[in-house]
């Protein structure tokens, strides 16, 4: 008799990714097999993503497309951050679901598949936003997404900052921090299946542990990491994202300039550089702290890159406060930058803000923004041509090597191509020869 078999679809960021992957594990645990063929699959789950509307419009067009084009006894089911907010209006627009999971509850991924195969009917629609949190380490699931030598790692779930533009404390709830031993388990078993990059995230990851009273808590479990799990074990590479500000310790600074392992790569979202913009965000309004803060880190730590995100046509913003911005970014000279459009979100501190600022307005901002930022980004990477520079390779196009350096987080940043000869999942030195404006170019050294 074959297995039954299921098709997993993740959208959104990386850290649904990691619960697309961790249900993956349970239902393998349980006698499913995966397939990548949406039409053999027996169980069609789509993770969403509910964080702005282009984000929502996304997961509703593949649920959907996926609704009408079910065979008969296949099984569709919606999981994530969408249904956790949204869960009867997807039923309504989505008249082909079987089932729902919140986005706390995915760990009863085989429950729910198990009582509808059995017949349960769809008014017992399978939604608990309001259950307390299971534990997933309760259930033996790593907590982490493999992508060949590289590997996400959660370190906590949800967020307690008061942003006032972001849903996600709707979604999500407050912080739940991991316990510590939890994920250092998680992390030696993947060094011992070959991972040599290990990805820290989190909505904060600097707010690790503070639920569970460990005072900077990042900086404790990076400690833990790099003695437990030295170069020699074979993790050679550290990444830590989304860091808030004004909770980049000194503690953290100094592991990151003294411990190899640490990459000196740092994901900092600042959302904008005027102090009334960022009040009436809701978010830390002292730009003195960053002057100083990536001032010391630059000191303490050569060749650091920083990464971080700004918002822009957030209401009530003139052009004198997105002017002030734009300054700042071109005098802190950033590595990379993602920008977004403000999205009205509905239920968050914002929604009373309204969305005054027309579309066309967000978008010439945008363009100024991204446009100031690829040259600053191409003249930073101008400088590294002629030096050496260490890359994980990650695959092969034609005749040339594809891989990452320290300064590239996986999918949101840039990439090395490489004429020459590697395995994949190495990290190799390598010469660089080229410069874009996101990507670099080179020749294998000799080792």
């Amino acid at each position: 008799m074959s297995k039954l078999t299921f098709h997993l679809t993740s959208l959104g960021c990386a850290k649904n990714t990691v619960d697309s992957d961790s249900m993956a594990q349970l239902l393998e645990r349980a006698g499913y097999q995966p397939t990548q063929s949406v039409y053999k699959a027996d169980v069609i789950i789509v993770n969403t993503c509910g964080f702005i509307e282009p984000a929502r419009e996304e997961s509703y067009r593949t649920l959907q497309t996926l609704a009408e084009a079910k065979r008969p006894g296949q099984l569709l089911i919606a999981a994530g951050c969408l249904t956790q907010r949204y869960g009867q209006e997807v039923v309504r627009r989505v008249p082909g679901i079987d089932g729902i999971l919140g986005t706390r509850r995915w760990m009863d991924i085989v429950e729910l598949v198990q009582a509808l195969r059995n017949g349960q009917p769809p008014a017992a629609r399978y939604d608990l936003p309001n259950a307390p949190t299971v534990d997933c380490d309760e259930r033996g699931t790593l907590r982490a997404s493999v992508s060949g030598s590289s590997a996400y790692l959660k370190i906590a779930d949800g967020c307690r900052r008061p942003c006032a533009f972001c849903a996600i404390p709707l979604i999500k709830g407050t912080l739940v921090s991991r316990p510590l031993e939890a994920i250092l388990a998680d992390a030696h078993a993947l060094v011992k299946s070959g991972v040599r990059e290990l990805i820290l995230i989190a909505q904060d990851t600097t707010d690790y542990g503070h639920d569970l009273g460990i005072k900077d808590g990042l900086s404790l479990l990076l400690d833990r990491l790099t003695q437990e799990l030295p170069i020699e074990s074979g993790l050679q590479w550290i990444r830590v994202l989304y860091a808030y500000p004004g909770y980049v310790t000194e503690r953290l600074i100094e592991l990151m300039a003294t411990r190899p392992q640490i990459l000196p790569y740092l994901d900092m979202p600042l959302q904008h550089a005027h102090p009334d913009v960022l009040r009436r965000m809701r978010r830390p309004a002292n730009v003195e702290w960053v002057y100083r803060t990536i001032a010391t880190m630059r000191a303490a730590i050569p060749n650091l890159a920083l990464r971080t995100t700004f918002i822009v046509g957030y209401p009530g913003e003139t052009e004198h406060e997105f002017q002030t911005l734009l300054d700042f970014v071109r005098e802190m000279r950033f590595d990379r930058v993602g920008t977004f459009q403000f999205s009205y979100e509905e239920g968050t501190a914002s929604a009373a803000l309204g969305d005054p600022i027309p579309a066309e307005v967000k978008e010439e901002r945008y363009q100024r923004l991204m446009e100031l930022q690829q040259n600053i980004s191409l003249q930073i990477n101008q400088t590294f041509v002629g030096r050496k520079l260490d890359v994980l390779i990650e695959g092969r196009k034609k005749n040339l090597l594809i891989g990452r350096s320290y300064r590239d987080a996986p999918e949101i940043d840039g990439l090395v191509f490489l004429e020459g000869k590697a395995g994949i999942g190495e990290i190799i030195p390598a010469h660089i020869t080229g410069a874009m404006a996101y990507d670099l170019t080179g020749v294998v050294a000799a080792r």
